[in-house]
């Protein structure tokens, strides 16, 4: 029976527990580069013991932003200074990963304490917002224009693109963001895509894409990275992407070198309606899990060590992804190793607000760590 702060070890990489820090939109970028904020941000939930610190919907392309404030990794640019955030991640006994994303017919729109909807030319908006099919989100929304054949593979490129660069900056796991109404989302989903191609109506038609994507970015990556791929598991809404379909995806894509399922559910429409509650989305992560037989990561509203253990204590999930209780307590994962009584790794720094049982974190020899880092995560060459 595997507890909540025990390692998990997938292929090459081996994360200290279990506990990982979900993507988080910060809409805190400037041209998509990372700064301090980024590094406070993510560094401190390093630093607060999680097992793997994952970055926020990352874009693959400037019109791949949800705001003209969102991170990206579209060029050689953003290298740099994500290195120094990784680092950081490291140095803590912490995994970092990367989410990479595309945000579709959401794109272009406002940060959300500015209000919602579309974001003008004037104000660092786009034009060129594509989609499935030409069908906006909500009236407020940008009207997106129908990607043709050569728009998906430049997305494709740009993701493989993309992904070697989070390679070159140190990430060690790669999620592909296939959730909550974005571009491959969309895909999935007939209620967004309306397409008469080889990427819209049947089943294998609107996975083509993603399962495209999965293969440009495997091959993208070091064979002993991880991959995770983000699904919503169902629209909730009838007629929309649901459960079933999830399953038989996560079947499909298991083969073509994805490790983890992150499950989340809903984004594509504004009018679902979703019955949220502790641990809602949990169930998903247990039938994809045992019914595709795939390694799972479960989210939504999961909030207690006591929750948290007892969805991996009885194999409902592998990991637990947590995104508010994170924003709430960085240290979330010291508190939980105290309340249930099991071991974590304290900064040395901390130790005189730490349990008297509590293990320390050796400091790092820093060239000892790079040379270590480029011997066994050295980016191999592409194919």
């Amino acid at each position: 029976m595997a507890h909540l702060l025990d390692p998990l070890t997938i292929h090459d990489v081996e994360f200290a527990n279990r506990v990982f820090v979900s993507p988080m939109c910060q809409y805190s970028s400037t041209d998509g580069l990372p700064n301090d904020w980024h590094l406070v941000h993510l560094g401190s939930r390093a630093v607060g013991g999680a097992g793997l610190v994952m970055t926020e919907a990352t874009a693959v392309s400037p019109e791949g932003r949800i705001s003209p404030h969102d991170l990206g990794i579209w060029s050689d640019d953003h290298v740099a200074p994500f290195k120094r955030i990784v680092r950081f991640i490291h140095e803590q006994g912490s995994v970092a990963g990367m989410q990479l994303a595309h945000a579709g017919r959401k794109a272009s729109t406002r940060r959300p304490w500015e209000g919602d909807g579309a974001v003008p030319e004037s104000e660092g908006g786009w034009k060129n917002v594509m989609a499935p099919s030409a069908i906006a989100f909500t009236e407020n929304y940008p009207m997106p224009q129908a990607l043709t054949r050569d728009g998906i593979r430049e997305i494709v490129a740009a993701f493989a693109a993309a992904a070697r660069r989070a390679c070159d900056a140190g990430f060690r796991v790669i999620e592909i963001h296939s959730a909550h109404g974005y571009l491959i989302h969309e895909f999935l989903s007939p209620l967004s895509n309306q397409r008469d191609d080889d990427y819209g109506g049947s089943f294998e038609n609107r996975t083509r894409m993603l399962r495209e994507l999965v293969q440009a970015v495997r091959s993208a990556s070091p064979k002993g990275a991880p991959l995770f791929v983000r699904i919503s598991a169902t629209d909730w809404v009838e007629g929309g992407w649901d459960l079933e379909q999830s399953i038989a995806l996560a079947r499909d894509l298991k083969p073509l070198g994805v490790d983890l399922i992150d499950c989340s559910s809903g984004g594509t429409v504004p009018h679902a309606v979703i019955p949220a509650a502790p641990g809602y989305q949990t169930p998903f992560a247990q039938r994809i899990r045992n019914e595709a037989e795939i390694l799972t990561g479960a989210v939504g509203m999961i909030t207690s060590p006591a929750q948290a253990e007892h969805i991996i204590n009885t194999g409902q999930a592998d990991a637990i992804l947590m995104a508010r209780e994170f924003l709430r307590d960085p240290y979330w994962p010291l508190r939980a190793a105290q309340e249930l009584r099991q071991s974590v790794s304290w900064p040395v720094q901390y130790l005189r607000a730490a349990p008297r049982d509590a293990h320390t974190r050796v400091p790092v020899n820093l060239d000892k760590l790079k040379s270590c880092f480029e011997q066994h995560h050295a980016i191999p060459e592409r194919r």
